[in-house]
């Protein structure tokens, strides 16, 4: 019970949503203070909802990192905008992030009409701001207003800081009265064997072009405790055809090799320990709606 006069403690989940590229992981990174969400310049990086823990103030923020929105094609992508939308839904606050490049396209279109059924305080947000001449943003900050009224209105970098903490602090407040959920030192609510595995995901998407990033996914399968403190871990790595497997091994397994590595250095850095990694490539076809992949990667 809080004594009169105490300062009152704070806690909830805001929701970032947005379409693909919009910006939405390196907010995430940004607000928490550390890296916790994977980022590369592909679209649709995120899959599932992961949770970064940032403290302001009394208040305890959970930020929502949600996969973008866009028109789904298959199982996956379905499994993806239901986890954007859900994440929204049960949030205490939902923060629009919109690429002030791409403006009010199609994408951010039908994200404002779907918008209708989100019974939570919403605010804007413009990311990349630094690219854009001001006149632009007031212009297109006018539009989204006029097109929906916000409860507030930011102008942001996500990469530079610009701006971020400003967000941060109206999201402390917003957040309501109540203990916090998480011990004050942790920074995300992510299994470390998902950790893990979203890691090597960057990995793979950052080495490989093209189409090939849409079509792995990461598990990993064997997380083995040794003796001097080091962790063993095992993961598999699935594609759709033969082919795309002959690509990520690479000519003497060159590539995989090299993957292997940035993951093995980031995964000890995340974890504090030393790790060795193992990473096995195998085929299965249609993964993308196998309803225990899409389980395993935090999708339903």
């Amino acid at each position: 019970m809080t004594n009169p006069g105490e300062p009152v403690s704070r806690c909830g989940f805001a929701a970032i949503i947005g379409a693909p590229n919009a910006g939405k992981s390196t907010l995430v990174n940004r607000l928490v203070g550390q890296k916790i969400a994977i980022v590369t310049h592909k679209v649709q990086t995120t899959r599932a909802r992961l949770r970064g823990i940032a403290i302001e103030g009394r208040s305890q923020i959970v930020f929502v990192d949600t996969p973008g929105i866009f028109a789904p094609r298959r199982d996956l992508d379905r499994a993806m905008v239901e986890a954007a939308w859900s994440g929204a839904g049960d949030a205490d606050l939902v923060i629009l992030l919109v690429d002030s490049r791409a403006g009010l396209n199609a994408e951010v279109e039908a994200i404002l009409a779907s918008l209708d059924g989100i019974a939570r305080p919403l605010v804007l947000s413009l990311n990349k701001v630094d690219t854009v001449r001001p006149e632009t943003l007031l212009s297109l900050s006018q539009r989204l207003n006029e097109r929906r009224p916000f409860a507030a209105t930011f102008m942001i970098s996500a990469l530079t800081g610009s701006g971020v903490e400003d967000l941060r602090r109206y999201a402390a407040d917003a957040m309501p009265e109540g203990p916090w959920l998480y011990p004050e030192d942790q920074i995300a609510d992510l299994p470390q064997r998902l950790l893990a595995a979203e890691i090597t995901r960057e990995k793979l998407t950052l080495r490989l072009h093209q189409e090939l990033p849409y079509a792995l996914t990461v598990e990993t399968e064997t997380w083995t405790e040794r003796p001097d403190g080091s962790v063993r871990i095992d993961q598999v790595i699935y594609v759709e055809r033969e082919g795309q497997r002959k690509i990520m091994l690479g000519k003497d397994g060159q590539t995989i090799k090299a993957i292997g590595q940035a993951a093995r250095r980031e995964i000890a850095e995340a974890i504090g320990r030393p790790v060795h990694l193992f990473l096995f490539v195998k085929v299965r076809e249609n993964w993308a709606s196998d309803p225990e992949r899409l389980k395993m990667m935090g999708l339903e």
